[in-house]
């Protein structure tokens, strides 16, 4: 199999770096996206970003204004809790499917990925807690998905995965990981897994929809406090 050309591996890259970063809410809601200062902070010339936008674009993460370039897409308070609510319910039908068809390698990934997310205790800092548990958990929930054997589901899941991100690391960074947080959400996970593991799809589902809805209350009061106007629904949606 060929490998990527320089071009095609520029343009992956810069769409990984700048999909992140949009992400994590270093380029605001709404702001606009000069080629000038993406060619600075990612080092890549004007086609690999054009290249990237335009992928990013086309996963509604940015918008192109008419004739004048680019700017990330708004957030609001409707679409969050849309976003929310889809990906609740289908990750419950998801776990659903898993626990029919899932096998044996797929509960000791489970428990292993499980294992990894419970040690996130174990780091010191703020910033490494945030990184680190985001990633431990992400790789905990997709062990999960992984045993409903349907690549399309799993597509559609990755996709609001995404875009939930968005509001998820508003209230990521709103919550300071204590000890005591920490213990809950382990907790929290124990109790998933042992419904996984025995098999129980209607507990396993209805806590998974409960799971994954806990964010919302905190992301609403995040915004409706104004802290982060620029989310906030006044930014008309640009075409």
């Amino acid at each position: 199999m060929d490998s990527l050309t320089p071009r095609q591996s520029s343009a992956i890259s810069g769409y990984e770096r700048l999909k992140r970063d949009i992400i994590r809410g270093v380029f605001k809601p709404g702001e606009k996206l000069l080629m000038s200062g993406l060619k600075e902070r990612y080092d890549l010339g004007v086609g690999p970003l054009r290249e990237a936008l335009s992928q990013l674009v086309a996963e509604h993460l940015v918008v192109v204004i008419s004739q004048k370039g680019y700017r990330v897409a708004p957030m609001s308070l409707q679409e969050m809790q849309d976003i929310y609510d889809a990906r609740a319910n289908l990750e419950a039908m998801i776990v659903g499917l898993a626990i029919e068809r899932g096998d044996d390698a797929w509960e000791a990934q489970i428990l292993a990925q499980s294992h990894t997310l419970s040690k996130v205790m174990d780091v010191k800092t703020r910033e490494q807690v945030l990184d680190v548990w985001d990633e431990r958990h992400k790789a905990f929930h997709t062990a999960i998905a992984a045993g409903c054997g349907s690549k399309h589901l799993l597509q559609a899941r990755g996709y609001l995965f995404d875009q939930a991100e968005r509001y998820r690391h508003l209230w990521l960074t709103q919550t300071v990981f204590s000890e005591e947080a920490l213990e809950l959400k382990r907790k929290e996970h124990a109790a998933l897994v042992e419904a996984i593991l025995a098999r129980d799809a209607l507990r396993a589902t209805a806590m998974m929809r409960t799971h994954l809805m806990t964010p919302v209350p905190i992301i609403v009061e995040v915004m409706q406090r104004g802290e982060h106007k620029a989310t906030v629904a006044s930014i008309a949606p640009l075409v």
